[in-house]
């Protein structure tokens, strides 16, 4: 019986030496069953609805843009979203102090003139952009270019703008009244004819005049020279002058018979203008004329 049992106990049992451990090894310990834990996966973040955003700030954009008579609030938000849409050829035209200086005049505009005059603002805008890069290489080497490879800065944009600027200030808080305020509308597309007809005549003076004169004493002198003139800069004056109280009147603006007022307008301010040039410019004491 002993004999019998001693084969049945060495098969259930291990070996001896299945207890001696390998030197430096540790024991182990049989490990009770395993328990998985499924965790429910995190909830996803809910993104914002782009589309939704985009529908409201278009809203918003459409009131802005809609809103009559024009509030400071739509004007500056609507001047912001055209500012931000044609900034590539804001850039090319301005440098960064004058978008600055012009996003004050675009806001002012929209807020005196409504879409209709800040359209006019845009129109001297590109025109005379356009005739200032006009041969910039060779007014640069002729050293009568304007500075910064044709970007205007703050005080050029200022210049331009100042007479437009008082017309529409003076039309927002209607001063005179009713009776003034067709006044203080053809002044402002008056101002802005004046100054695309002198841009226009000098530069393109400038790039094609064949012979330039004082306008004092019809000396000839070097392109470039403050109150000169030539005959190519002149028609560039007239027709720009033209073009720009055109578009005025194209847009309600001004009249048939202020369209001429406009141009008559213009040719004199810039006669006056090269006058001033030629005669104070260059003495001491007039240095800041421009």
């Amino acid at each position: 019986m002993a004999c019998g049992l001693q084969p049945l106990l060495h098969a259930a049992l291990p070996s001896r030496s299945s207890f001696l451990l390998a030197p430096g090894t540790l024991p182990l310990v049989p490990r009770g069953p395993t328990v998985s834990r499924h965790l429910s996966p995190p909830q996803p973040r809910a993104l914002p609805d782009t589309a939704a955003a985009a529908a409201g700030l278009r809203d918003v954009l459409a009131d802005a843009f809609l809103a009559y008579p024009p509030t400071w609030t739509s004007a500056a938000a609507t001047n912001l979203a055209i500012f931000v849409a044609g900034s590539p050829l804001l850039l090319s035209g301005l440098s960064a102090s004058g978008i600055a200086a012009a996003y004050i005049l675009g806001t002012l505009t929209w807020r005196a003139f409504g879409s209709r005059g800040y359209l006019l603002v845009a129109a001297y805008f590109v025109v005379g952009t356009a005739v200032t890069k006009l041969k910039i290489k060779q007014k640069e080497a002729l050293g009568v270019a304007e500075k910064r490879g044709g970007r205007r800065g703050p005080g050029s944009v200022i210049g331009s703008s100042a007479a437009g600027c008082v017309c529409a200030l003076l039309s927002i808080y209607n001063v005179g009244g009713g009776a003034f305020a067709e006044l203080w509308r053809l002044g402002f597309v008056a101002s802005f004819c004046t100054k695309l007809g002198d841009t226009a005549s000098s530069e393109i003076g400038k790039a094609y005049g064949r012979t330039t004169y004082l306008v004092t004493t019809f000396k000839i002198v070097p392109r470039g020279t403050e109150g000169a003139v030539s005959v190519e800069g002149t028609l560039a004056g007239i027709v720009a002058a033209m073009f720009l109280a055109g578009v005025g009147y194209s847009l309600g603006q001004v009249n048939v018979p202020q369209v001429v007022l406009c141009v008559l307008a213009s040719q004199i301010a810039n006669f006056g203008e090269s006058l001033i040039g030629a005669t104070l410019q260059d003495k001491e004491g007039f240095e800041w004329v421009s």
